[in-house]
């Protein structure tokens, strides 16, 4: 697949789903657009200023009234909430976790003034830089998601959990919203079982405490 083509299929995509929101009389791209853009500087990987280059220079007519660099990236941070309609719906079983994003090596913090993640714990090791918190649903679609900086203790995500919902989580989420909770002692295992359907809830409803119970691996 030419690039050209998957621009196009990722443009019909989001059309797809956002058909609902208007366009402005006054803006010059479509809702879609703009996601599209959006996500494609995200897949690009690149900096602002090499992004715009690379759509302008090869990618022009396929986006004819392209904005110039700093008010389309203005865009992106404006409408960064119609991305919340590509979410998937939450299930009665579910899945959280946190991983951390390593911005610069830990003996380097605080050598800058635009320093941007904190020092934390990530897979028993300090890192600095950010904190990304996912849910999921009982098919490993994403639900919400929240990010921070590494300093953030995981509990502070626990309002992305709808009430009542089952989730599986590790026992430093603390949560007090969801109407069960079992901490796993690995959440790709957790996920495994929340897809196969291994554990009957039945099971599920046993325990000295309805709010936090381990599954042991």
């Amino acid at each position: 697949m030419s690039t050209v083509e998957f621009i196009t299929t990722l443009f019909y995509e989001v059309d797809e789903q956002m058909r609902a929101i208007p366009k402005h009389p006054e803006a010059h791209l479509w809702p879609s657009e703009v996601v599209t853009l959006g996500l494609l500087h995200a897949l690009k990987g690149v900096g602002n200023r090499a992004f715009h280059r690379w759509l302008t220079r090869d990618y022009r007519p396929l986006f004819p009234r392209l904005p110039e660099r700093t008010r389309l990236f203005r865009l992106f941070k404006t409408h960064q909430d119609w991305t919340q309609v590509f979410l998937a719906a939450p299930t009665v079983l579910g899945v959280i976790d946190t991983y951390g994003i390593e911005l610069i090596h830990p003996m380097r913090e605080g050598r800058s003034p635009q320093q941007i993640g904190r020092k934390g714990l990530s897979n028993h090791r300090w890192i600095v830089g950010g904190k990304l918190c996912l849910l999921l649903n009982q098919w490993g679609l994403v639900v919400a998601w929240e990010c921070a900086t590494a300093n953030v203790p995981d509990n502070t995500f626990q309002w992305l959990v709808p009430h009542p919902l089952l989730i599986l989580g590790y026992s430093r989420f603390n949560f007090v919203r969801a109407s069960s909770i079992l901490n796993c002692q690995s959440t790709p295992r957790c996920l495994a079982l929340v897809l196969s359907a291994q554990i009957p809830i039945s099971a599920w409803s046993k325990g000295s405490s309805p709010m936090r119970r381990s599954v042991r691996h």
